[in-house]
């Protein structure tokens, strides 16, 4: 099993879904107005006056032949606007109750 978290712009949320959905992924756990900055590119999403716009973020568990297909889907949504930002990293579950 893996566990894919994805940091997003707040407007991705619903196209998010929508590659889960595609995916057969129907468990997942999301946090709303997630404050962050990418390490290399992009704009701080801190929801303050200067820098207004806001992250979320979403987990899922998937077994681990998801997990390619499920990247590639984010990659294509990563593409259509460069200056929103998406990031997702890959986690080995090794356990789970």
């Amino acid at each position: 099993m893996k566990s894919i978290f994805i940091a997003f712009d707040q407007a991705y949320y619903d196209q998010i879904l929508s590659v889960l959905r595609g995916n057969n992924v129907r468990g997942f756990t999301s946090w709303e107005e997630v404050h962050g900055r990418g390490s290399k590119t992009g704009e701080p999403h801190l929801g303050t006056h200067a820098w207004p716009s806001l992250n979320s973020a979403l987990m899922t568990i998937v077994e681990d032949d998801r997990v390619q297909n499920i990247l590639n889907d984010l990659k294509a949504l990563d593409a259509t606007s460069k200056l929103m930002g998406l990031r997702a990293f890959v986690w080995n579950i090794e356990d789970m109750v």
